[in-house]
C-alpha cells in the first residue's frame, strides 16, 4: 500500500465514523421509543388484569405475553444498537490499523 492509498482509506474510514455516529443516535432513539412503548403496554395490560381479577401470581407472565410483540421489537432495537456500536468499533480498529501502517511506512 502506498501512502496516498492508505491516507484515502483512514479517510473514508473517517466518514464512516461519521455516518455511524447518526446511525447510533437514531438507533439509540428507536431502542428508548421501544423501551417506552413495552412499559407502557405491559402497565397497562397488568392493569387490565388486576382489573379482571386473575390471580396476583400469573398476572406477570400473562401480561408478558400478552404484549411479546411489543417485548420482540425492544429486544430487536436493542440488538441493533448493539450491533451498531460493534460496527462503530471495527471502524475504529481500522483506523487505527491504518494509522499504524501509516506511520511505519514514513518512518521507513
Amino acid at each position: 500500500m502506498d501512502l496516498i492509498n492508505i491516507t484515502q482509506e483512514i479517510h473514508a474510514a473517517s466518514q464512516r465514523l461519521s455516518k455511524s455516529a447518526d446511525a447510533l443516535f437514531s438507533l439509540g432513539k428507536a431502542k428508548a421509543e421501544a423501551e417506552r412503548d413495552y412499559r407502557l403496554a405491559l402497565a397497562q395490560e397488568i392493569l387490565k388484569l388486576r382489573a379482571e381479577k386473575v390471580p396476583v401470581t400469573i398476572i406477570e407472565n400473562l401480561a408478558k405475553g400478552n404484549v411479546s410483540e411489543l417485548l420482540f421489537k425492544r429486544d430487536l432495537a436493542e440488538t441493533q444498537f448493539k450491533a451498531g456500536i460493534e460496527a462503530t468499533d471495527a471502524i475504529k480498529v481500522q483506523v487505527s490499523a491504518l494509522q499504524t501502517i501509516l506511520k511505519y511506512q514514513t518512518d521507513v
